[in-house]
């Protein structure tokens, strides 16, 4: 793993994803727009409409692979997200069967066939998840040890081996983290994609826009409750 400035690592990726949320935003827009309407003209946009929100989500995939693969901790309390964002996270990332209840309240009309399909899917998927959210709380507790590393640094200056051994079972403990967090996000996108390719057109497109709502919301939710809770902080200290 590659070692580069942490805040480096973390303005870039913060500046990126700064304005993915922006790009976010526009597609939510379209995306509803185009379930306004159902002429021939207009299903054939949805076609191209999701491809360009799928391209958007791969975009983040691939610029969040570069960015952990050079400071994975980051992705594991994200400094550009709100606190509830934070307090959402699994493994780097959304929980992957969020996805099926976002399903559920978003498409209604699924037909017998789409329903046996999306249960096979949970099925995959819950299980996965179920191994790596094992795998991660075993990682949670090694991560423990990283306050111990920073007093040897600090006091522990004539204990050079022990200060190796310390820092070597760290740099293990970060590939592994990388490794969790590789596998959560290709258990993500992989759910997302089995799902749509159960669905019509104009369900993909409703599903895609009830997921960029959520998303968005969620940001807007947390980042009025972290002013809130900052202007509550500087009351006091006033």
């Amino acid at each position: 793993m590659a070692n580069s400035n942490g805040s480096d690592v973390s303005q870039n990726f913060e500046t990126f994803f700064n304005g993915w949320l922006l790009r976010q935003e526009r597609f939510h827009q379209e995306l509803v727009q185009a379930l306004r309407y159902e002429d021939e003209d207009e299903i054939e946009r949805r076609g191209s409409l999701i491809q360009q929100v799928l391209s958007h989500y791969e975009q983040y995939a691939l610029e969040k692979s570069r960015a952990a693969r050079e400071q994975v901790l980051l992705f594991y309390s994200p400094p550009w997200l709100t606190s509830l964002e934070k307090a959402l996270l699994w493994v780097g990332g959304f929980k992957p069967f969020l996805l099926f209840k976002l399903l559920a309240n978003s498409i209604t009309e699924l037909s017998p066939e789409q329903e046996e399909a999306i249960e096979r899917v949970k099925c995959e998927t819950r299980r996965e998840e179920r191994e790596l959210t094992q795998d991660s709380a075993a990682i949670q507790e090694r991560l423990a040890a990283l306050p111990l590393l920073n007093l040897v640094r600090r006091y522990g200056g004539r204990i050079d081996g022990e200060l190796s051994e310390l820092e070597s079972a760290v740099e293990n403990m970060k590939v592994e983290m990388l490794r969790a967090l590789e596998r959560a996000d290709k258990l993500r996108r992989s759910t997302v994609k089995k799902l749509i390719e159960t669905l019509s057109p104009v369900q993909t497109v409703k599903y895609l826009a009830a997921s960029a709502e959520l998303q968005l919301a969620v940001r807007r939710w947390g980042s009025q409750k972290d002013q809130e809770r900052a202007m509550s902080w500087g009351m006091r200290e006033g």
